[in-house]
């Protein structure tokens, strides 16, 4: 069976990436001024409506040699609920119900449980486009990246990790268009590790049943709880 993508950052992490629609002081006041109307238009823009979907590939790389990259379509609907439905190199599902956060793998019958708030996962910090995380106030500085952007017109914004946090994270730079859209979420960790994220194709207040943000494990499932994964399967269940 294969091993499960979770060597992931830790909660601090986490936490450092959700405040980035907290503004805070940068170096000059022109660029303050232009951080704080990213942030605001951003923050509008994923609060005035109820749902959304986006295509999505997600990259991962652990120095000059490794490459992974994947594919999917991304539904939330608010408050706190997010599908991530992967479709390539094979399916996957990642899927946040409001309490649990859910990831399945098809091929191997086996699913991850955990806890939302305790969940070390990479996509978690995109809860902030849900409208149920609050905002902390623990990057110790947002300002302009001085990096390639997809397209002219777009800002894109760096998070730098709050004292404590460097351990867990070097920065995170979220790339917004004209149009205030998250298209890009690139994570850097020490020892050259990268997600990124790219986003396109958004679409707001489309109809969303709820029940696509259920998940009942299929029979036959075996269950993994995040924490056990560390060296204690105890809990571990079957479906």
């Amino acid at each position: 069976m294969r091993s499960l993508p979770l060597c992931l950052p830790s909660r601090s992490l986490l936490l450092g990436l959700l405040a980035v629609l907290w503004v805070l002081p940068t170096e000059s006041q022109g660029s303050e001024k232009a951080v704080a109307r990213t942030v605001r238009s951003l923050e509008a823009r994923y609060r005035t409506a109820q749902s959304f979907r986006a295509v999505f590939l997600e990259r991962r790389s652990e120095g000059r040699g490794s490459l992974q990259a994947e594919s999917g379509t991304l539904y939330i609907l608010r408050p706190g609920l997010m599908r991530w439905e992967y479709e390539a190199p094979e399916k996957k599902l990642f899927l946040i119900d409001g309490k649990f956060a859910w990831f399945y793998v098809p091929a191997d019958r086996t699913v991850t449980k955990a806890v939302v708030r305790q969940s070390d996962d990479e996509r978690i910090p995109l809860l902030l486009l849900t409208g149920k995380t609050s905002l902390g106030r623990v990057c110790r500085r947002i300002e302009l990246a001085d990096v390639h952007v997809e397209a002219a017109g777009n800002t894109a914004l760096r998070c730098l990790p709050s004292r404590g946090a460097e351990a867990d994270y070097k920065e995170a730079v979220f790339e917004v268009d004209a149009g205030s859209h998250l298209v890009r979420l690139l994570i850097r960790q020490a020892g050259d590790v990268e997600t990124e994220f790219h986003f396109g194709r958004w679409e707001e207040n489309l109809p969303v049943d709820r029940s696509l943000f259920e998940f009942t494990p299929p029979k036959g499932t075996m269950i993994l709880k995040e924490g056990e994964l560390m060296g204690n399967a105890d809990s571990n269940e079957q479906q």
